[in-house]
């Protein structure tokens, strides 16, 4: 049995670990500086560095040469650093382990945490041995997709990814808005909205046509929908939404370290 241990039990952290419970070969420890910890609790980062196989860095990014610097004494070869810490590269990863141990580099996004997440990995330290890398691929399929991905693709994962439930969210915000303001109640027109999305989701991932012909479905002649698409068109909403995600991209290579 594979003990795997989470530093920092904040919202993504407890999600990851809520997320492994059910796995009957895994045995899960965790220590947070809060004492908040949903599994077993140990009481310092080197103790549970000294107890586990599979280390999470589930910290923020400025915290993780502070934290790789503490466990180091407790680190070797058998071990597997993962961090999901935004914008902190191998390079300084494999520096503050010491080089000790392979380490993995992870972004997932926040659906993680209902069981529907993306997980972008980085297998590239030459290190990680073949079983290490398919036990944390085995681990981490059962809380969303997992997608392997050169680490010079993690700035694009992480605008697209990484970013997008706070797209998605915002659109729903604006929808709901214009619900509220053509007469709904509030609770109606976020439950209009919300299920608006999930439902298109799931026509979109089940159906075999297209999403443009999806949506040109939709779009009747001379009808309301094709007048919104039009304005839509016209004020350059698909332009900004790209732009948008462009710029969270320059943004992550700007903090990339």
């Amino acid at each position: 049995m594979n003990t795997f241990g989470c530093i920092g039990c904040g919202n993504m952290g407890s999600a990851i670990l809520g997320g492994l419970e059910p796995q009957k070969n895994i045995s899960l420890i965790g220590y947070d500086p809060s004492g908040n910890v949903p599994c077993t609790a140990c009481d310092s980062n080197i103790e549970l560095a000294q107890q586990a196989d599979f280390i999470l860095l589930a910290v923020k990014p400025d915290y993780v040469e502070t934290v790789l610097e503490d466990i180091q004494p407790a680190l070797t070869g058998d071990k597997v650093i993962i961090s999901i810490a935004a914008g902190v590269s191998m390079e300084t990863l494999k520096k503050c382990s010491g080089g000790k141990c392979p380490v993995i580099r992870c972004m997932p996004n926040t659906p993680a945490m209902v069981g529907e997440g993306i997980f972008a990995f980085c297998f590239e330290d030459p290190s990680l041995t073949e079983k290490q890398q398919t036990a944390v691929h085995t681990m981490f399929e059962q809380l969303g997709q997992v997608m392997v991905l050169p680490e010079s693709k993690f700035n694009a994962f992480t605008a697209i990814a990484g970013c997008g439930p706070a797209y998605v969210l915002y659109f729903i915000e604006a929808v709901t808005e214009a619900a509220v303001s053509v007469g709904f109640h509030r609770n109606e027109a976020t439950e209009m909205a919300i299920n608006l999305f999930k439902g298109t989701t799931k026509l979109a991932n089940e159906s075999d046509h297209h999403i443009s012909v999806l949506r040109e479905m939709v779009c009747s002649p001379a009808g309301v929908t094709i007048a919104a698409v039009n304005h839509m068109d016209r004020t350059a909403v698909r332009g900004n939404i790209i732009d948008s995600i462009f710029k969270a991209y320059d943004r992550g290579i700007e903090m990339s370290k």
